[in-house]
């Protein structure tokens, strides 16, 4: 019998989520971490959510994860992104008490049943081969979402560097920017995957070995400032929202104590010092090989890039209540300290700060995402999952999502049930894989709202309606949430009713309340039965109504999408025996071995006349 049944190596947000996700639903697990007191660590900023990332967040919520739950119990700042811009967009974010964070993280994953938290590094993934191994399709195109097996290596266990070895049939690996982490400051460079830490330095050459492509990818962080020698009075505050709405369903309301945010700028004295001093930057001078965030990029690439722009936005993020570290939000950078220290001098407030920290970047690699299966497992290596930044993403958020999904389709393969992957039209976090195992990535992916086509239906307000049901059906959803979420959603069907059977004018207060000139407050005055609803159900029955017509339309293109997804693609199918398809749309349909007719036209190159081939060839067979 193995030591365990799924061994996840990283103690990021990714692990914490894969781990907890797979105990669940009753595997016994291995967190592997260098140490136990990284777990939940900030290597960044400190917060959570975000435009996009704050719907990522409370669809995690919504299926039983843990970082809704974690950043209620420890944020200081929440505020909700977006709220002029129409309900499709508004997004919710909190600053964290990082420390606090952390604290919490590692409380829940140590007192969970069935984890244990075995500290060292991993070095070797045990495989083994079945030569007896078969490729079989899922057998029906309505069940597209059981991945094909197009491999006869599986995962057997780890190899830890001090010589222990734990045996698994499923490993997830989640190793952030530590997988050959290379960190760098001026022309310093100290391998590890952040300040302090060190790196994974023997896994790269494996995946290699096991025929991975392998890239690399670069992020960076601001130097911390202390708070005690900002001057606080030449920066514009920035207040939470209150009183603040927490991200998990399960919370009622934020009890800890809230604190401001503020803002300052750079100027032309800044970006005149960092012009100068470009030649000493490892992003310039080719030290650094990998590429870094588009929508997150440095000082430099800003200076840079945007060089016509006399100013950019610094926000001054507190890092926690017990400490008086400050967050620099915008000035990401890798320079030298020299040049570093004369940056933070120039602006406005913070000529006197102080740097306890300074900034640097870190390149690690990662495995490009075509070569993982929608339900995070490798198609090189059966029983082999990835999750987070080893896949390609930034963020907290993306990588929480991933873990969550690769925990519960690891543990759900050892059950002998039917993975679960989500679709576009139901969750970012379908997007967001879909995305990653169908497109690729070449640079650190980051979820916006944009990149979702359905996005009236992917709400942040609605994440559990659309979410929790599916977690109920597949045993994942705790009793207590079952309880919430049945109490939501039968208060919401009732003010329905009650609302389309009330008349007002020759119309149901239901049909008034489409129109943006009659709000909720109109119809409940009108409906007392419908009155009592929490302010959070009603914003969400109100947004379903003045949407409703919009959703239509969604629902139209959603039906003709399925139809494709409906067409199954068999996994052995050799592609390159389809003549009539051009070479190009052969290789990258080889490459990527979509699981249907919807995913294949989804493909970077991939056109309507090349699905056209594909549907006639299916159906000749």
């Amino acid at each position: 019998m193995p030591d365990f049944d799924v061994i996840v190596v990283g103690g990021g947000h990714a692990g914490i989520e894969a781990a907890l996700a797979a105990a669940r639903l009753g595997a016994r697990v291995a967190l592997v971490t260098f140490e136990r007191t990284g777990i939940g660590r900030m290597s960044c900023n400190p917060a959570i959510g975000g435009v996009a990332k704050g719907q990522i967040v409370r669809e995690i919520d919504a299926l039983g994860g843990a970082m809704g739950q974690l950043i209620d119990a420890t944020g200081i700042q929440f505020r909700m992104l977006n709220t002029s811009k129409g309900a499709a967009v508004i997004s919710p974010r909190a600053q964290a008490d990082k420390a606090e964070y952390a604290r919490a993280a590692r409380e829940m994953v140590e007192s969970a049943p069935g984890i244990t938290v075995v500290e060292g590094e991993a070095v070797r993934l045990e495989t083994s081969r079945d030569s007896k191994f078969e490729i079989r399709d899922s057998g029906t195109a309505a069940l597209s979402n059981l991945e094909p097996r197009i491999s006869n290596v599986g995962i057997s266990g780890l190899r830890l560097d001090d010589g222990r070895e734990l045996s698994a049939p499923r490993i997830i690996l989640t190793t952030g920017t530590f997988l050959g982490g290379l960190m760098h400051c001026g022309e310093e460079q100290t391998v590890g995957g952040r300040v302090g830490e060190k790196a994974s330095v023997g896994l790269s050459a494996q995946l290699r070995e096991l025929g991975f492509r392998i890239g690399r990818l670069k992020t960076g962080t601001p130097p911390r400032l202390d708070g005690d020698t900002i001057d606080w009075s030449r920066a514009e505050e920035q207040r939470g929202d209150d009183p603040p709405v927490p991200f998990s369903y399960l919370n009622e309301r934020i009890t800890q104590r809230q604190v401001s945010c503020f803002i300052t700028h750079t100027n032309e004295r800044t970006h005149d010092i960092i012009a100068r001093n470009l030649h000493r930057s490892p992003l310039y001078s080719g030290q650094i090989q990998g590429r870094g965030p588009r929508y997150c990029p440095s000082i430099e690439d800003k200076i840079k890039r945007f060089a016509d722009k006399t100013s950019h936005n610094i926000f001054l993020e507190p890092e926690g209540l017990s400490t008086r570290e400050v967050y620099p939000n915008g000035i990401s950078t890798s320079l030298p300290r020299d040049v570093q220290y004369e940056i933070i001098a120039s602006i406005a407030g913070l000529e006197k700060a102080r740097i306890v920290r300074y900034g640097y970047a870190v390149e690690y690699d990662f495995v490009p995402p075509t070569q993982i299966f929608a339900t995070m497992e490798t198609k090189l290596v059966r029983g082999l999952y990835l999750a987070g930044q080893i896949n390609g993403t930034t963020g907290y958020e993306e990588a929480a999502a991933q873990g969550l999904m690769a925990g519960l389709n690891a543990a759900l393969s050892l059950l002998g049930q039917e993975p679960l992957v989500l679709r576009r039209d139901q969750a970012y976090i379908g997007v967001l894989i879909d995305d990653l195992t169908t497109r690729g990535t070449d640079e650190p992916y980051r979820m916006f709202t944009s990149l979702a086509e359905y996005r009236l239906r992917l709400r942040s307000d609605n994440a559990d309606l659309r979410l929790t049901p599916i977690a109920i059906a597949r045993g994942f959803a705790s009793a207590g949430r079952v309880a919430v979420f049945e109490a939501k959603r039968v208060a919401i069907e009732q003010a329905r009713r009650e609302l389309e059977n009330t008349r007002h004018n020759g119309k149901s207060l239901w049909q008034w309340l489409r129109s943006p000139d009659f709000p909720w407050g109109d119809a409940a005055a009108r409906c007392p039965k419908a009155a009592g609803l929490a302010v959070s159900s009603a914003r969400t029955l109100e947004t379903e109504a003045r949407y409703a017509g919009y959703v239509e339309l969604e629902e139209r293109e959603i039906g003709r999408m399925r139809d494709l997804e409906n067409i199954g693609v068999p996994a052995a199918l050799d592609f390159e025996r389809i003549d009539a398809l051009r070479k190009e749309a052969r290789e990258k349909l080889s490459r990527v071995r979509p699981a249907n007719l919807g995913q294949a036209s989804r493909i970077p190159g991939i056109g309507p006349g090349d699905l056209s081939v594909l549907r006639i060839y299916l159906a000749s067979q």
